[in-house]
């Protein structure tokens, strides 16, 4: 995806970061569902929660998400284009509020825009 300026440079590399766990799905799952701070949701981004390789754990905590935290929204940032999705991508669209889809493009950025950082991206409604 290589957005020139994005804040989250060190997640470009599929073997960077830390490997997702039972454990941190978990604490996703109690932290959601945790009175004690009202969160209306989870906003999943960059790298980028619909590369191939991180499809299966996403999809894995969307429906995780949808079966014990009711009533909770759930956002995606994407480079990918909603058009170029593949069968599995869309298994986690279908299950998901909000997708901002499209690389972030330096010379069509917009301050204004709410929720994007260029023109070029979109966003879908889905719920």
């Amino acid at each position: 995806m290589n957005a020139p300026v994005a804040i989250t440079k060190s997640t470009w590399r599929v073997n960077s970061g830390q490997l997702f766990t039972k454990a941190m799905e978990d604490q996703i799952i109690n932290d959601l569902n945790d009175t004690r701070i009202k969160r209306q949701g989870i906003s999943l981004s960059g790298g980028d929660p619909l590369h191939p390789q991180n499809v299966p754990d996403i999809l894995k905590l969307v429906q995780r998400i949808r079966a014990e935290c009711p009533g909770k929204d759930i956002w995606v940032w994407t480079g990918y284009k909603l058009d170029e999705l593949n069968a599995t991508q869309m298994q986690v669209v279908d299950l998901i509020n909000v997708l901002v889809d499209g690389k972030f493009v330096q010379d069509l950025k917009d301050p204004s825009l709410i929720w994007r950082g260029s023109s070029n991206q979109v966003v879908h409604h889905l719920r």
